[in-house]
C-alpha cells in the first residue's frame, strides 16, 4: 500500500488517471480541445507577422481583406474548443466526483469501528462533499488551464526564438525574473490563509458550543458570555479581512509594477530594432504580441499552480482514507441460525478485560452489573467483533468467532440501546431496514404488533408509510424505542444485547415497553447491561464485574 504521507504529486496524478481510465475517450477529446486552444493562442502572433509585412513592406494592401476572415476563424475555433473543453471538464469532474464519493463512502462502511472514535461528523461529511469536489471539479479545471498555458508558453517560446534569438533570450530572462518575483510575493500569503482558516474555525467552534449546549448556557446565565465571545471572533475576522484586502491590493500593485518594468524594457528594444531595420515591423509587432500572451500565460500558470498544490494536498487526504485497511474478515463459516451458546475463554482486551471467562447457555438471559462502563462495553463489543480480543477466544455454538463470516455473525445478533437509531424514512422502512427490506407487509405488521407499536402507528397520517424525520424526530422517545424493538423482532436474531432502556417509572409507556421487551427476549440468548434492580427478576443469572473480572455470579 502506498503511503499517502510521502506520495509525490506525480504518483498522485497517476492515481487520479487510474480513476479516469474508464473515460479515456472523453479525456482524449478534452486534451485535444486544450491543444487546439493553445495552438490558436500561439497562431495569433504567427499570422500577424506575414500580414503586417505584406502590408507595410510589400505594400500588398489586398492582405487587409483577410484580417476579418482570420479574426472570425480564430474566434470560431476558440469558441468550439472552449465549449468542448468546458463541457468535457464539467463531465469529467462531475463523474469523478460521483465515483470518488461512492468509493469513499463504501470504504467508510468497511472500516473497523475504532476509526470513527477519532472522527467528527463534520470531518467525514467534508471528505465526502467539499474535499472531493475540490479535487475533481476544481482540480480538473485548474489542470486544464495549467496544461493549456504550458503548451502556449512552449509554442510561443519557440516562435520568439525563431524571430530573434538575442532579444528572445533577454525577454525570457526578464519575464522569468518578473514572474518569479510575483511568485515570491504571492507565496507570502500562505500564512495569511492559515490564519484565516484558524479564526474561522474559532468562530464555528463558538457557534457550535453555544447552540449544542443551549440549556447549559441559559441555565447558567451564559448568554452575555457567549455573545461576547461571538462578537470577539467576528471582530477578529473583520480586522483580518480589512488587513488582508489592503495587503492583497499592495501585492497586486507590486506585481504589476515589476511586470510593467520588464515588459516596457522588452517593448522598447523590439520597437528600437524595428526602427533601425534590424527586424521588420511585422516581426516587431508579432514579438510584442507573443510576449504579452506569454507573460499572461506565465502569470496564470503561477496562479493555477497554487490551486493545483491545494488540490494535491486535499487529494492526499482523500486517498489516505481509500488506503485505510478494511475491517479484517478471515471467517469462512456461514451460519443460518445460531443456537446462541456463547463462551468467553480467558479473554483479555487492553486494560478493560483481563483473563475473562464466561459461558452463556442457549436462550439464557444474563445481566451484567459493574461500576466500569469500559469493561462492560468491551464485553458487548467483542461479541459482534467490533473490537478484537488481545488474548483468548470467544466461541458461538463451539465455533470461534474469527472463523465465522462477519456478515453471517452479525446477522445473528440484535443490539438495542438507550440511544435509539432511526433514519429519515418511513416507519415501515425503519422496521424493515437493510437486509430486511424485502420483508412482506404482513411480517412488518406482525413485528409492530409484538413490539406494541401498531397502536400509535395506526394513528399516524400515513400509517406505516409516515415519514419520521431525521433520527425519528417526529416521534416521541418511547415511540422510537418501540420501532427499534420491532426492527429486531423482524430480524429475529439468536442473540440479543440489550442496553437497558429506561422510561418514566410506573408510566403506561414503561408498561408497554416492558411488555415489548419481554416479547423480544423470549427464546433468545440475552445479555443485558443492567442499571435498575427491577430487571434482575427477569434474568437467569446476574454477573457482577469489578476490576476487569467476574467477582460474583448468581440469580436474583
Amino acid at each position: 500500500m502506498l503511503n499517502t504521507q510521502i506520495m509525490t504529486n506525480y504518483q498522485l496524478f497517476l492515481r487520479l488517471m487510474g480513476h479516469l481510465a474508464p473515460y479515456r475517450l472523453i479525456f482524449i477529446l478534452v486534451l485535444s480541445s486544450i491543444v487546439l486552444m493553445a495552438t490558436t493562442y500561439t497562431a495569433i502572433p504567427i499570422f500577424i507577422k506575414p500580414i503586417l509585412d505584406s502590408i507595410f513592406i510589400s505594400k500588398e494592401y489586398g492582405s487587409i481583406q483577410f484580417i476579418p476572415l482570420i479574426i472570425i476563424a480564430f474566434i470560431m475555433v476558440q469558441g468550439l474548443s472552449r465549449y468542448i473543453n468546458n463541457y468535457g471538464i464539467n463531465w469529467i469532474g462531475s463523474t469523478l466526483t460521483s465515483d470518488l464519493q461512492t468509493a469513499i463512502f463504501n470504504k467508510l462502511l468497511m472500516l473497523p469501528s475504532h476509526y470513527y472514535e477519532g472522527q467528527t461528523n463534520e470531518n467525514l461529511v467534508s471528505k465526502l462533499t467539499s474535499d472531493v469536489i475540490q479535487v475533481t471539479q476544481d482540480g480538473a479545471r485548474a489542470a486544464s488551464i495549467f496544461i493549456k498555458n504550458i503548451l502556449t508558453i512552449i509554442g510561443l517560446s519557440i516562435w520568439i526564438l525563431y524571430l530573434n534569438l538575442e532579444l528572445s533570450l533577454l525577454a525570457l530572462m526578464l519575464t522569468t525574473i518578473a514572474l518569479l518575483s510575483a511568485q515570491i510575493i504571492c507565496g507570502q500569503s500562505h500564512g495569511a490563509d492559515e490564519k484565516k482558516y484558524q479564526i474561522t474555525e474559532n468562530l464555528i467552534q463558538v457557534i457550535k458550543e453555544s447552540t449544542e449546549n443551549y440549556k447549559t448556557v441559559v441555565l447558567n446565565g451564559g448568554r452575555h458570555h457567549v455573545l461576547q465571545r461571538f462578537q470577539d471572533e467576528v471582530d477578529q475576522i473583520r480586522k483580518f479581512n480589512i488587513k488582508n484586502t489592503n495587503t492583497t491590493i499592495l501585492k497586486e500593485s507590486s506585481i504589476n509594477i515589476v511586470i510593467a518594468i520588464a515588459l516596457s524594457t522588452i517593448f522598447y528594444l523590439a520597437i528600437h530594432q524595428a526602427l533601425i531595420d534590424e527586424i521588420t515591423a511585422g516581426s516587431s509587432f508579432s514579438f510584442i504580441v507573443s510576449i504579452l500572451i506569454l507573460s499572461a500565460s506565465l502569470k496564470q500558470l503561477i496562479k493555477e499552480n497554487g490551486s493545483i498544490q491545494n488540490c494535491a494536498a486535499v487529494a492526499k487526504d482523500i486517498f489516505s482514507v481509500l488506503d485505510l485497511e478494511t475491517e479484517s474478515d478471515k471467517g469462512k463459516i456461514t451460519i443460518d441460525h445460531a443456537q446462541g451458546e456463547l463462551q468467553f475463554k480467558h479473554v483479555s482486551y487492553r486494560s478493560a478485560l483481563k483473563d475473562f471467562s464466561l459461558a452463556i447457555r442457549p436462550g439464557e438471559k444474563i445481566a451484567l452489573v459493574g461500576s466500569s462502563d469500559e469493561t462492560i462495553n468491551a464485553i458487548i463489543n467483542l461479541v459482534p467483533r467490533f473490537i478484537q480480543p488481545t488474548n483468548g477466544k470467544i466461541l458461538l455454538d463451539n465455533k470461534e468467532l474469527t472463523t465465522i463470516k462477519l456478515d453471517s455473525l452479525r446477522s445473528t445478533i440484535g443490539f438495542l440501546s438507550r440511544d435509539t437509531t432511526l433514519f429519515n424514512d418511513s416507519i415501515a422502512a425503519n422496521i424493515a431496514y437493510g437486509e430486511m427490506g424485502c420483508s412482506t407487509e404482513s411480517k412488518i405488521i406482525s413485528a409492530a404488533h409484538a413490539a406494541h407499536a401498531i397502536q400509535f402507528i395506526r394513528k399516524m397520517p400515513q400509517g406505516m408509510q409516515t415519514l419520521i424525520g431525521n433520527n425519528g424526530i417526529k416521534l416521541s422517545k418511547e415511540q422510537r424505542q418501540h420501532i427499534a424493538i420491532a426492527r429486531i423482532l423482524l430480524k429475529n436474531p439468536s442473540i440479543l444485547i440489550l442496553d437497558e432502556i429506561t422510561t418514566v417509572s410506573g408510566s403506561d409507556s414503561e408498561h408497554l415497553i416492558r411488555a415489548a421487551l419481554d416479547n423480544l427476549m423470549q427464546d433468545r440468548t440475552t445479555i443485558i447491561i443492567a442499571r435498575r434492580k427491577e430487571i434482575y427478576e427477569k434474568v437467569d443469572r446476574i454477573i457482577a464485574i469489578e476490576h476487569n473480572r467476574i467477582v460474583e455470579t448468581g440469580d436474583y
